[in-house]
């Protein structure tokens, strides 16, 4: 038996807090320090820097961090693993090469690529998209940590391998080892969104003491694939059940969760208590992966712009008609799509202005730049002196800019080849999973209702917003949101489970009625789950709604008000 390999987390995303990879490499000791940059959107925002400068379309924040991290890192036998490279691990990996000649440090570095189809999008059946790239797995990070790379760098990988790349490096895991292999996804996933795990987003913030600054997560991952999800003494936040659960639910859909190297029974899942900020999740299964890779599409979808009317007093919905009707006419060219939205802020008989104010919001969008740029801002501010009494905007709007659009494409996994590059300069082919299985639904049962519940006689209920006795944490997965939802007792969870319905999901969110709703059950962690179908249009960096990646779908939900039995309060 080896020991546990202690493993921390320093970002969640690209613009993640700048000081987490000196306070990981200070805090207390690490074996991998592993930094998690890339997201949907982000891949859009490096495929533009790419087509500006070619030598760009890495992360360059984690260059700068590793100016003072880098020294620091080898001083201490910490290895550094991250998907900073984006669209170019490469010239990420020469770029720290000429960082570390400037320091007068040696590191050994290796990067993992492979992953960019981009040059061959159409033969593969993927379009002619700004970016292409498939989510690769962890066996090549492996290999170059097992060649003694001290900094590996990649592109595209799924955001867990960089945990599970120094796991099954460490421990010397086989490919076929798959519910190891899935016990390091489950506490990959768990820190990978860095805060999220110590308390961050936490649907019950006002029960963490020292809230201030959380601090990053760590994994201590054994050889049987079983974790503890802690923190380094003294930080913020809070490491608990709740916390960790949270975070589990977040971008999920059903009980099989496939990955390149493994599919994860996310239902096998098994939480308890390890002490203080330490929570140990065992029992976890896996399954062989399935024969497609996942391929991250984005694409140029045209331009936006938007302007927000503030209607004041009396008379809001004749106000909000009349320039409503005004701007409309006023445009030389309608846009492609354009769309309006009333917040009500307002209240009756307000103290100030602004409790006396809703807001209007029109947005437009065109594949042309100039029918969404000034002609549509000018359009809307030559109102000003000639529409409704109190005109004003919250900004004036400018010129129209670029919006993206994500699609998910599928592959074979033998039309990818993964290569690792090591610190030798030498290239190796990492061989794709030689057993693969299609997924498929996981039926779960439905735990006894309550015998109070399940009796004739109409159990005293109260009515009152669901968050009093249930957590819920949300998120974007391309175009659709999913929404987890937990409570905090066994009692509460048999309610849940037969009360929580699709039906009632969609009358508690009237945005969803539209939409296709897929609920799902996870009985171990007394939580279920929604996946709304198309929620996000066209995904995050469309812009299509208010909230435009879903994260406070949730707290919405946990606003509403439900009939809850008196029994479970």
């Amino acid at each position: 038996m080896t020991t546990p390999i202690r493993i921390g987390n320093a970002s969640g995303f690209y613009g993640d807090r700048f000081s987490g990879v000196e306070e990981m490499l200070t805090g207390g000791p690490l074996d991998v320090l592993t930094g998690d940059y890339l997201a949907e959107l982000t891949m859009l925002i490096l495929g533009r820097d790419r087509l500006k400068d070619p030598s760009l379309g890495y992360a360059r924040t984690f260059l700068k961090q590793l100016e003072t991290g880098l020294g620091e890192a080898l001083d201490r036998g910490v290895k550094i693993v991250s998907n900073a490279g984006g669209l170019n691990p490469a010239g990420l990996a020469q770029a720290i090469s000429q960082l570390a000649d400037r320091l007068g440090l040696h590191p050994t570095i290796a990067y993992v690529e492979g992953d960019d189809l981009l040059s061959r999008a159409a033969e593969l059946g993927l379009g002619t998209p700004l970016t292409a790239n498939a989510y690769l797995g962890a066996w090549g990070i492996a290999d170059a940590l097992q060649a003694g790379a001290d900094v590996v760098v990649t592109g595209r990988v799924t955001d867990a391998s960089v945990i599970v790349g120094p796991a099954a490096a460490h421990h010397g895991w086989k490919r076929t080892q798959y519910d190891e292999l899935a016990g390091a996804v489950v506490a990959g996933h768990v820190i990978e969104c860095g805060c999220q795990a110590t308390g961050g987003n936490y649907a019950f913030f006002g029960e963490i003491r020292d809230f201030g600054r959380p601090g990053f997560p760590i994994a201590e991952i054994h050889a049987d694939g079983s974790s503890v999800i802690t923190k380094h003494d003294h930080t913020g936040g809070a490491v608990t059940i709740d916390t960790v659960k949270a975070q589990l639910l977040y971008e999920i859909t059903g009980a099989r969760y496939a990955g390149p190297d493994v599919t994860t029974r996310l239902d096998t899942i098994e939480l308890s208590s390890d002490g203080p900020d330490r929570v140990r999740i065992t029992g976890v299964h896996g399954e062989p992966p399935p024969p497609t890779y996942k391929v991250s599409l984005n694409s140029v979808g045209g331009f936006r712009n938007e302007v927000d009317f503030v209607l004041t007093g009396l008379e809001l919905e004749a106000k909000a008609e009349l320039v409503q009707r005004q701007l409309e006419q006023a445009l030389p060219k309608r846009p492609a799509e354009l769309r309006w939205t009333l917040a009500w802020t307002e209240k009756p008989n307000a103290d100030s202005e602004e409790e006396a104010s809703v807001f209007l919001r029109c947005a437009v969008k065109d594949p042309d730049p100039k029918v969404v740029g000034r002609a549509f801002s000018s359009a809307a501010i030559e109102l000003a002196l000639a529409s409704y009494p109190g005109f004003h905007v919250t900004a004036p709007p400018g010129d129209g800019s670029p919006y993206g659009l994500f699609e998910a494409g599928y592959v074979d996994i033998r039309e990818v080849e993964h290569v690792v590059v090591l610190p030798d300069g030498t290239r190796r082919v990492v061989e794709p999973a030689a057993e693969t299985q299609p997924l498929a639904e996981v039926d779960l049962e439905l735990p006894m209702p309550l015998p109070q519940l399940a009796s004739s006689r109409r159990p005293r209920t109260r009515e009152m917003p669901l968050g009093r006795i249930a957590g819920a944490r949300s998120g974007d997965k391309g175009s659709d949101a999913n929404v987890g939802v937990w409570v905090r007792h066994e009692k509460a969870w048999r309610w849940l489970a037969h009360t929580l319905t699709v039906e009632l999901f969609k009358d508690l969110l009237p945005e969803t009625r539209p939409l296709t709703v897929k609920r799902y059950l996870f009985p171990n962690l007394w939580a279920v789950n929604f996946v709304v179908e198309g929620l996000l249009g066209e995904g995050v960096a469309s812009q299509a709604r208010f909230d435009p990646q879903a994260k406070a779908v949730g707290e919405w939900l946990r606003s509403r008000y439900v009939d809850v039995p008196e029994v479970l309060l």
